[in-house]
């Protein structure tokens, strides 16, 4: 896969006046956007994976302001900012996908605390801005595949999570790190009702959480993530499907077990722990082989449907975190 690192595009030059309202500058400079490709645990920036048979484009500029004309090596095209806020899932405020966007409002995302527990060395309980102070901020643009079956691509902003690790200093004998999102109803009226057992619960496997294109992010499209996006701060894992990535983070905890979370909870004949973007590993009542693109041609009836990559297409980055690991049983 082709590894390249591009001239840094400072964001302010390349996000729409009409959508950019505000970025928090959290380590006090300015990212650059990385849209070459990612492999290995050396590599930095981020990118959307090879589509294998299509020719690599490059068509970001210095000074190109339409984030719709940036496109990834392989020519694809970010969803709208439209697309991503108002359309996700976010059961907190609703079990519809327009529901988010709606009823979001309620969430405060300012001040927040999130607490750093459990097997480490350097456990705390720190403010937004200091949590993520040890993290270098870039955009990163990553595919999503929701266990839905449907899809989109999105810039992200954000910082590897190994970074929050590393400060941590995880005991020799924890393997796996556990995240919880905010339990509070008043805040986030759909945790009045049973659809979930509330808070929230999601985890990784530490090799899992210190890979580099696991991230933290704290924005979307050049400003502040919206509270329906999990605002002030969720985690996003391009090779799971969707539902791995927890929003609203407010706390980690480092353990020795396997977190229960929540999904695998709800119905474990249906979600696994790892959740791997797999199309040979099907849903109990759907394919998982295509996804629906959503975007320009994607209609109240019909949308386009395009094949489901092994990892979501990060396979080259990924595929030894799981060597010797039956796909098919640990899904």
């Amino acid at each position: 896969m082709l590894i390249r690192k591009p001239n840094d595009i400072p964001s302010s030059e390349i996000t729409p006046e009409s959508v950019y309202i505000n970025r928090r500058h959290f380590i006090g400079k300015t990212a650059g956007i990385a849209l070459g490709g990612v492999a290995g645990a050396g590599a930095i920036g981020g990118a959307i994976a090879g589509r294998p048979g299509r020719a690599a484009a490059q068509t970001a500029q210095v000074g190109q302001r339409d984030w719709s004309a940036v496109r990834t090596e392989l020519g694809e095209e970010l969803n709208s900012f439209e697309d991503v806020t108002t359309y996700n899932n976010f059961y907190e405020f609703g079990t519809q996908k327009e529901d988010p966007a709606r009823n979001a409002h309620t969430l405060r995302p300012r001040p927040w605390t999130i607490e750093v527990g459990g097997m480490c060395a350097n456990p705390g309980v720190y403010g937004l801005e200091d949590f993520i102070r040890p993290g270098t901020m870039e955009d990163r643009i990553y595919r999503l595949r929701c266990v839905e079956a449907w899809s989109m691509v999105i810039p992200w902003y954000g910082f590897a999570l190994k970074d929050v690790i590393d400060r941590a200093d995880p005991l020799g004998s924890a393997r796996y790190v556990e995240f919880k999102t905010l339990l509070d109803p008043e805040q986030m009226p759909g945790q009045r009702a049973r659809v979930l057992d509330w808070p929230y619960v999601e985890g990784l496997r530490l090799d899992e959480a210190r890979h580099p294109l696991t991230i933290l992010a704290t924005g979307v499209y050049g400003q502040d993530l919206p509270n329906q996006n999990g605002a002030p701060i969720r985690l996003v894992v391009p090779w799971k499907y969707g539902f791995k990535g927890i929003k609203s983070i407010v706390s980690m905890t480092f353990t020795e077990q396997e977190p229960f979370n929540s999904w695998k909870r709800s119905a474990s004949h249906e979600y696994g722990f790892y959740a791997n973007v797999n199309p040979e590993v099907n849903h109990p009542r759907w394919s998982q082989a295509r996804e629906r693109r959503l975007g320009p041609n994607c209609g109240v009836f019909s949308c386009e449907q395009i094949p489901t990559m092994l990892f979501n297409g990060y396979v080259d980055q990924v595929a030894g975190l799981y060597a010797g690991l039956d796909l098919r049983v640990y899904y």
